[in-house]
């Protein structure tokens, strides 16, 4: 199943995409909803970010090759930062290069979205509070980050969290190729087998430090191969099984 935020004229909505076609939901997509009978071509409707979390935790340096490009360290437990829910875009949308960064890298990953409560779980009962998954870019300001040695302000700039283009559910979410293309090249190429805290891990440790809400979004970590990317890219990040997420650079 595709979970999908769309707008169409002035109306905001959730939906299943099913082929080329958008069912709307009726109600809390997280708690209780009825799917209607009213639907939209999916090239008629604009797709929103998938949800709109109160807070993205990201995972940093959970690939062993992103951690040798980046000549740090592996670290016993998850390393853990917040990007603000102001930073969230969606598919087609733009990433804006801020004027106070000489580079700006893309990083892309999966995304685990929220779908319940979620506090001191265990790692057998993680998917219990799993909705989905998506596609996410947590895009950086890698000259800032160096100089300022933490992540806030090289994380956390508008439009600096896409996500998207849906939340595909029902996914095994340890076997899943995921592929960045910049203007159609191949940047990064890897797969959700290589991460050293895998996703029920991750919801546990982090739902054991704070309180996951529904539509929050956990961004488990990116593999090596980033580079900086500028005004007039194309960037793509696709997930087996989910799908591709394009955005683009001005």
């Amino acid at each position: 199943m595709r979970v999908v935020r769309f707008a169409k004229d002035d109306l905001v909505s959730y939906g299943i995409a099913d082929g080329d076609t958008v069912r709307r939901i009726k109600g809390d997509v997280f708690n209780s909803y009825e799917i209607t009978t009213q639907r939209f071509a999916l090239d008629e409707v604009r797709l929103l970010a998938p949800c709109m979390p109160s807070k993205i935790v990201a995972v940093g340096l959970n690939y062993a090759d992103h951690i040798s490009e980046m000549t740090e360290e592996a670290r016993k437990d998850p390393v853990l930062f917040i990007k603000p829910s102001t930073a969230v875009i969606g598919h087609k949308d733009y990433i804006v290069c801020p004027a106070m960064s000489q580079r700006v890298d893309y990083e892309g990953e999966l995304a685990v979205v929220i779908g319940r409560r979620c506090k001191d779980v265990e790692e057998e009962d993680a998917n219990d509070y799993i909705f989905g998954f998506t596609c996410f870019n947590d895009v950086t300001a890698r000259d800032l980050q160096s100089i300022d040695g933490q992540w806030t302000r090289a994380k956390s700039f508008d439009t600096f969290a896409p996500m998207g283009p849906w939340i595909a559910r029902g996914l095994d979410a340890h076997y899943l190729d995921l592929e960045v293309r910049v203007n159609g090249e191949v940047k990064q190429s890897s797969n959700t087998s290589f991460l050293l805290h895998n996703v029920e891990e991750l919801v546990s440790f982090i739902s054991k430090v704070m309180t996951l809400l529904p539509g929050d979004v956990i961004a488990t970590g990116t593999p090596s191969g980033i580079s900086p990317i500028k005004p007039g890219d194309v960037v793509e990040v696709e997930i087996e099984g989910i799908g591709v997420l394009e955005n683009y650079v001005r």
